[in-house]
């Protein structure tokens, strides 16, 4: 059994690719992080083959899809993922194209690619990493807001697509909440509610995938919050996000 993790020298990925390596899964981890990447090999009790990637470069992710388009590749998580906050006149264009590259056109390069083979073969799993940002407007994280979107959109519109298929393939996508990672770190921001670890992220969302779940969202506080957002209108969505991303920002 391969995983392919991308994202997978910190965080969530980190996390995932440890536990799923716990499952017997061999790992393709895919970062930019040498020295973190190579401490997750001896972290982990299988075969872990080290791909140093900037997602950024769709030329990187077509070479990184081809690569290994041979192989059995049983589940893809695409868990790279990068944020700004800001006012979004302020923050620089190449900032935001840079989170655009990684956030969405990697994650769907990746999917687009692999989903393929899977359907050819009747099997694999694909478990796609967006955000509870995805259900809500996001003031002062505008991009990062509508790339979760994005990601949440492609990963339950492909799932029912599969479902009419008739199809083995399973398509998922993980919605947490803040999650205690260098993402924060790389923001400077500080959350106004107490993080999720990434191990209980992880753990929580391979044990749902590996069930079938469509849809991942850990943490109870975390689900109150969808549900939150789905019901009120966005007016008032909008102005309580704005006030919570503004104490963020120091």
């Amino acid at each position: 059994m391969l995983a392919l993790v991308t994202g997978a020298s910190s965080g969530i990925g980190y996390e995932i690719s440890k536990y799923l390596s716990q499952f017997g899964y061999d790992i393709i981890a895919v970062g930019q992080n040498i020295e973190r990447l190579n401490f997750l090999k001896l972290e982990c009790k299988t075969n872990v083959i080290i791909e140093r990637v900037d997602l950024s470069n769709i030329e990187n992710c077509i070479n990184l899809c081809e690569k290994y388009e041979n192989k059995d590749i049983s589940i893809l998580v695409n868990c790279a993922g990068i944020g700004a906050i800001g006012w979004f006149d302020q923050l620089s264009l190449n900032q935001e194209l840079n989170l655009i590259n990684v956030n969405i056109i990697a994650t769907h390069i990746l999917t687009k690619f692999f989903i393929d083979t899977m359907l050819k073969n009747n099997k694999g799993t694909i478990l796609n990493v967006a955000s509870s940002a995805a259900f809500a407007p996001g003031p002062l994280m505008a991009t990062y807001y509508a790339t979760k979107s994005y990601v949440f959109k492609l990963s339950t519109s492909i799932s029912k697509e599969l479902k009419k298929k008739k199809s083995k393939v399973n398509v998922s996508v993980l919605c947490p909440g803040p999650v205690k990672t260098e993402f924060n770190k790389r923001l400077n921001i500080d959350y106004s509610v107490k993080p999720t670890t990434p191990e209980y992220v992880a753990k929580y969302s391979i044990k749902k995938l590996l069930k079938g779940k469509k849809v991942i969202i850990p943490g109870f506080k975390n689900k109150l919050g969808v549900i939150a957002s789905k019901v009120l209108p966005d007016v008032i969505l909008e102005e309580y996000i704005y006030n919570m991303q503004s104490k963020k920002i120091k």
